[in-house]
């Protein structure tokens, strides 16, 4: 099956963010020089930057699937399993990266919309896009197709 959908959102949030946090540490460092623990925060820094920059969705034989960044993080959900897929806006406290919910986890680089997915365990997933309709309409197509 060719891919329904293919999505690369840029996590201008995280990468804002991380990079603040850095230059922050970089200015301090530059002052009272470099220490173990400063390197060490810089490292993480740099490996978040490279796990979050970016979010992948992909709708594509029977699966959704999330990519994060350089494609370590991944996160695949069959279709199959996918009961009811909505709109939703986020609230400025579900925040950004990948964190569980009351119901279920958020997967976010960027901006406040996503598509909520519920599945036929009752858990709900909240996939952070910057086209919520084109990914809504991708899912209901690809789920007709398989149905």
């Amino acid at each position: 099956m060719a891919t329904g959908y293919h999505h690369v959102q840029f996590g201008t949030t995280i990468v804002v963010t991380l990079g603040l946090f850095l230059g922050f540490l970089t200015g301090v460092s530059s002052v009272v020089g470099w220490v173990p623990g400063g390197l060490a925060v810089a490292g993480i820094l740099i490996v978040a930057g490279l796990l979050f920059y970016q979010l992948e969705v992909q709708v594509a034989d029977g699966e959704l699937r999330l990519r994060f960044g350089v494609g370590l993080v991944r996160r695949r959900f069959a279709l199959a399993d996918i009961r009811a897929a909505q709109a939703v806006r986020n609230r400025w406290l579900h925040g950004w990266g990948i964190h569980r919910l009351a119901r279920g986890w958020i997967y976010n680089v960027n901006g406040w919309e996503a598509v909520e997915i519920e599945l036929a365990d009752g858990s709900a997933h909240r996939i952070g896009t910057d086209e919520p309709g084109a990914l809504l309409a991708a899912l209901e197509r690809a789920r007709g197709d398989g149905r």
